[in-house]
This record gives structure tokens, sequence and C-alpha cells, in this order.
């Protein structure tokens, strides 16, 4: 993970988000966060983008994010999340 770059990588998990949820204004600092590198994902993980998301909006950018595979697609889509989180 190098959160300098809002880059991700391995699983973004229930077991990983609390350690990354304290990292998140970092991972969202450059209003893009690179996913290209997650392997899985799940429901607390997007929880997390959703999270980065909204920090970013407080800091007055928008969060991209590049590079999602389609489990995290997927995911956001069935939750309704692809309306609200920006994947590029």
């Amino acid at each position: 993970m190098n959160t300098a770059q809002g880059t991700l990588q391995g699983e973004l998990s229930f077991a990983r988000v609390p350690q990354l949820l304290a990292q998140a204004e970092a991972l969202g600092a450059t209003g893009v966060l690179d996913l290209s590198g997650i392997s899985k994902a799940d429901s607390a993980g997007l929880a997390l983008l959703l999270e980065v998301s909204r920090r970013s909006k407080a800091k007055g950018r928008q969060l991209s994010i590049r590079g999602a595979n389609g489990q995290i697609t997927q995911l956001a889509r069935f939750f309704g999340l692809d309306q609200i989180l920006r994947f590029e």
C-alpha cells in the first residue's frame, strides 16, 4: 500500500479496513485512488471507499477511483454505489 500516491494493494476486506480507515485522508489526498493492485474486496472495502470519497469532498476534491476490478465495480453496482463513487 502506498498512501502517498493513493494506491492500495492486496485485499480490501473487513480484516484490513480498520487499519486503512486511519489512513483515509492520506488515501484521498491526491484526489485519485488507484485500486489496480486490489485482488479481493468485500462490502467493508466499499464502505472504506465511501469514507475516503466523503473526506475528499470535505476537502473540496472529487475522488476518482482508477483500476477497480470487476468484483469491486459489480459490488458497487449491486449496492447502488456506482452512482456515488466515481470509477474511471
